[in-house]
């Protein structure tokens, strides 16, 4: 783990996201230093599924020696933002350091990263040492990238083409610099997406603290650079890096956007042995009979219930292909629920197209969405959000088919 040494005691950073995951581990990171922390996110009333509030994480900050502010702030809405702003100053004297963190997880295409620089540059230039840190990846112009998730990549990617365009307009004044991990980071988002299993696949959140710490450190000729965080870390002397495992010795899952392309992330882990999350394993002809796309549906109906009708209030169609094509539906939002083949009976919310065997394989919990998803295996059109909701339906499943 990289030592703090004191560097950032009374800097101020602006952190966006920062009530849980990589935000707040930053934040904790420079509080031990006796650093500012500006709590910028949106979470101000407990998540029903996902940890922490902006008051839970200012009160952690204050625990290990940082002064904190909590700010609720959506990044879509300017007032916001410049009133958070205006809080910082006010509290702290000015804005050193500002990460721009948060993002949409539901692969929507909206960057906030222009207008909520914009808002904080005119105290950066006053900063000794002013950074601005956008968490985003190198720039791939891999078509795979784009080919399943194009607004997905285009707003990360428009994170990171800031830092080309900010790095060049203030250099010499701002150090603008993004930061991506090389593996993925266990999150509340991650396990959202991925499943409450991928975890054993992950690196710790404080290695991107440590990774932006030692970025923090460095003076603002430190420009328009796109680190990788062992990268960064190794250069500041790291050698261990299974104390930021999970789960050490486990085979690691490679994060998006570098040379791995998606199709390879699942061989790869077959090839660690990384069955026991992401490895979808063979079917036996027999195993994918005439019926099996009947017989799930029928395990679907039997799980229905009007809570799961009310927490998900969504309707989906499936365009089935291979050897038992075909549509069906899943009707979550109506009564008590419905499902069947054919067309739904209102016009569904998401429309899911894929293999009819990889459809059997992700329903019984062999197939991960989200890798099915970033692969290729699954295309969705519709509400991503509400696509997301479908694992809480196939957790229910994963033990009866």
């Amino acid at each position: 783990m990289l030592q703090n040494t004191g560097k950032l005691a009374g800097c101020t950073l602006f952190i966006t996201g920062a009530s849980r995951g990589i935000g707040k581990a930053i934040g904790l990171k420079a509080a031990r230093d006796g650093a500012n922390v500006v709590i910028a996110a949106k979470t101000a009333d407990p998540h029903p599924k996902l940890p922490g509030t902006i008051y839970t994480a200012a009160a952690e900050i204050e625990a290990v020696g940082g002064r904190a502010l909590p700010c609720i702030v959506d990044v879509r809405d300017e007032k916001q933002i410049n009133d958070a702003v205006e809080q910082a100053v006010e509290k702290f004297g000015g804005i050193d350091i500002l990460v721009n963190n948060a993002s949409a997880i539901n692969l929507t295409g909206t960057v906030g990263t222009p207008m909520k620089s914009k808002l904080c540059i005119p105290h950066l230039l006053k900063s000794k040492n002013p950074h601005i840190l956008n968490l985003s990846p190198p720039l791939n112009l891999n078509p795979i990238w784009f080919k399943n998730h194009t607004a997905y990549t285009m707003a990360k990617y428009g994170m990171s083409m800031c830092v080309l365009g900010m790095a060049e307009e203030f250099k010499g004044s701002i150090a603008v610099n993004a930061l991506w991990p090389r593996t993925a980071i266990q999150t509340a988002a991650m396990e959202m997406l991925g499943g409450a299993g991928v975890g054993k696949q992950c690196r710790k959140v404080e290695i991107m603290a440590d990774a932006a710490y030692a970025i923090f450190k460095k003076p603002a000729s430190f420009t328009g650079q796109f680190a990788i965080d062992d990268d960064i870390l190794k250069k500041e002397g790291i050698k261990d890096f299974d104390v930021y495992a999970v789960e050490p010795g486990h085979p690691l899952l490679p994060d998006f956007f570098l040379d791995e392309q998606p199709e390879e992330l699942v061989k790869r882990m077959e090839e660690h042995g990384a069955s026991p999350i992401f490895k979808s394993r063979k079917t036996s002809p027999d195993s994918v009979t005439a019926g099996a796309i009947a017989d799930t549906f029928n395990v679907i109906r039997g799980v229905l219930n009007p809570d799961i009708v009310k927490s998900t209030q969504g309707v989906y169609r499936f365009d089935l292909s291979g050897e038992h094509a075909g549509v069906w539906y899943l009707d979550l939002k109506n009564d008590a629920g419905s499902a069947g083949r054919g067309e739904p009976p209102v016009k569904a919310d998401v429309v899911m197209t894929m293999d009819s065997a990889d459809f059997i394989k992700m329903f019984s919990g062999k197939l991960k969405p989200t890798m099915a998803f970033m692969s290729g295996k699954l295309k969705i059109k519709g509400d991503m959000g509400l696509a997301i909701k479908m694992e809480k339906m196939m957790a229910l499943m994963k033990s009866k088919l």
